[in-house]
């Protein structure tokens, strides 16, 4: 008998169906069985940062059992997750049971249907340990961070607060994007539209130029993460808006200027677990946490009638790669279901932009576009149905052929003025007959009249609007995780978990789908900032996440980076901890206790100074500093 071991009791279901009666029996790992510990650093930083892992609770029954089984088993195959996470419990695995390693056998898969495990059995590999020991650093490293942090933010502002090497840098993308909004300068400003009419046909025109002086102007802000740009006219009061009207009403209209041309759009490429989650969030309003916890149960399998069956890749990825297999297959779907026309001439192949992308990963697809969302919906719950939909036509839209549009654009002079009107019309839907993006849900179709050069038109009327300049927007869940992916900050793995950790503690708080930062937050993200720059500087986080991907790639040492690391963070520490306890300490002054008389102190307080009885606390006397 051989043994097989996967991560999850779904997981285990799914592959036992496959493999039953051939020699194998599969059992769960319940996830992670080492970690470590909670109530203490964990860590031997004098020791080359020898980590002490111990058992998890509740794996303890759980390795006993495994233990029990061995004795009568020939080769075991770890099957735990495609990534990081998944090499390392792998290795944790091995070190419980003290597998012989001649008998272990280290198997991975994107997805979780027959011909993957069987294909995956028949090309088994060592544990990546390079790949372990970049989780590792990485947990260790968080581990550092957290508990060598955690206890000043206590000293300084409350029990029980915490600071995270990634969960403190999107703190200040929310606090620093709440900055950027109050200091933002409301500029107004107006537009001016003219309807006009040719053959009974009525279109708009937007006013662009006066004798080659264009109206438009964009604004770049620089942001703390980005740039904001800001579009605006340079007709910033009522007063120059009417005088422009009142002679614009005495004008004659001609139009000057015609180009048409055919203009085409390339459909998305497959989704990672980044524009996963911002398109569920989008389309769906569902949060990543949530996304994911779906996304999960549709790749560890989902009962169609009597069989157990993965519906979608492992959900983990921030690569658009697809294997050659499922391109033909999706080309082949596209011709019997859709038509011929609607594929390209060459197969659709991506690549991936990602900082740090693990390129043998696959992107989130379906494991078989045969499998129609409508056709197995019986199957599923809403929002599993509802999310499975959206990846099976998103990955089936990627390997389409472009949407085309006629597009007209028309300029038209009234004296000094000059207008512009466009029109488009789409006259090929390609991708978009299965799916559409988020721009192309706000596009509409604008028909233009029949129009030649020189031809007149005639005014109907004049359209001025008051616009005002707007501050940048809050961060939602969909725009944090696509401005934590384009920093390099975090993995595919990390960004729910990210952003369930600050709202949980209480460092962020959501309203109407938006981030608001709250005091506590601010308050912390001021104190990491003041003291801590480095750690939470979005570059920094950036350039450790690349050290990390460099150690699964073998080109450093997981030792060295945590030494690097260390040096720089220890010597911050102890100069924060030694300033903090300056401030802290109490002054006594000759101010008089309203209560009692006595001299009182001088103290400070994450409120800010103020005065407290020298006899508390006998004596509850105190006063605020004035500024």
């Amino acid at each position: 008998m051989n043994l097989v071991i996967v991560e999850s009791p779904t997981k285990e279901k799914t592959i036992s169906k496959f493999i039953k009666g051939k020699g194998f029996t599969v059992k769960s790992s319940y996830g992670h069985v080492r970690d470590l510990p909670e109530k203490e650093l964990g860590v031997d930083i004098d020791k080359g940062f020898q980590p002490k892992y111990i058992i998890l609770p509740h794996a303890k029954k759980i390795i006993y059992q495994l233990g029990k089984i061995l004795p009568n088993v020939k080769d075991v195959y770890l099957a735990t997750d495609f990534d990081r996470e998944g090499e390392a419990i792998a290795w944790h695995l091995t070190q419980l049971l003290k597998l012989d390693d001649s008998k272990t056998k280290r198997i991975t898969f994107h997805e979780i249907t027959p011909e993957a495990i069987e294909e995956a059995i028949k090309n088994p590999r060592k544990i990546d340990l390079a790949l372990v020991e970049s989780q590792q650093a990485r947990r260790i490293l968080d581990r550092l961070v957290g508990y060598k942090l955690s206890p000043l933010l206590w000293r300084k502002i409350a029990k029980g607060l915490s600071a995270g090497r990634v969960q403190s840098v999107a703190v200040r993308f929310i606090v620093e994007r709440e900055n950027e909004i109050k200091n933002f300068k409301t500029q107004e400003y107006w537009t001016i539209q003219i309807e006009v009419e040719k053959d009974q046909k009525k279109f708009l025109c937007d006013l662009i130029s006066k004798n080659e002086e264009k109206f438009q102007k964009l604004i770049t802000y620089k942001l703390f993460a980005d740039e904001y740009k800001v579009g605006f006219s340079t007709i910033n009061s009522k007063p120059e808006c009417d005088k422009i009207i009142e002679e614009l009403k005495t004008l004659s209209y001609t139009v000057t200027n015609i180009e048409k041309k055919k203009i085409s759009k390339n459909p998305l490429p497959p989704f990672t677990t980044s524009s996963m989650q911002q398109d569920a969030f989008r389309k769906l309003g569902l949060s990543s946490q949530r996304t994911m916890r779906i996304a999960q149960t549709l790749y560890e399998g989902v009962k169609l009638d009597e069989t157990l069956i993965g519906l979608i890749t492992y959900m983990r990825t921030d690569s658009v790669a697809v294997a050659k297999s499922a391109q033909e297959e999706a080309r082949k779907y596209i011709v019997e279901k859709i038509g011929k026309d609607f594929i390209p001439e060459k197969t659709r192949v991506y690549k991936t932009k990602t900082k740090g992308a693990q390129e043998a990963h696959e992107a989130i697809r379906p494991t078989s576009v045969y499998r129609e969302p409508e056709l197995i919906k019986k199957y599923l719950t809403d929002e599993q149905f509802k999310l499975y939909k959206l990846i099976w036509q998103r990955f089936v839209a990627s390997q389409m052929a472009q949407a085309i549009y006629d597009q007209v654009t028309v300029e038209i002079i009234g004296g000094d003025y000059k207008f512009r009107a466009s029109g488009r019309t789409l006259i090929f839907p390609g991708y978009l007959k299965i799916y559409k993006d988020e721009e192309d849900e706000t596009e509409q179709s604008k028909i233009l009249p029949e129009l030649k050069i020189g031809d007149s038109v005639n005014l109907i009327e004049i359209i001025p609007q008051q616009h005002f300049t707007e501050p940048p927007p809050r961060y939602n869940e969909a725009s944090l995780i696509k401005t934590l992916e384009k920093y390099g900050i975090g993995r595919p793995s990390t960004y729910a978990p990210i952003l369930a950790t600050i709202q949980n503690r209480r460092y962020v708080k959501i309203i109407d789908k938006k981030f608001y930062p709250t005091e506590i937050g601010i308050t912390v993200n001021n104190l990491l900032k003041e003291y801590f720059e480095e750690i939470i500087d979005v570059n920094f986080t950036a350039k450790i996440e690349k050290k990390l991907d460099e150690i699964a790639q073998k080109k450093d040492k997981w030792i060295n980076v945590l030494t690097e690391f260390y040096k720089s963070f220890s010597s911050k520490l102890n100069i924060a901890d030694e300033k903090l306890q300056e401030k802290q300490r109490a002054v006594l002054t000759d101010k008089v206790c309203p209560l009692c008389g006595a001299k009182m102190y001088l103290r400070h307080s994450r409120f800010g100074d103020f005065y407290s009885c020298s006899k508390w606390p006998k004596c509850k006397g105190k006063s605020n500093v004035k500024p």
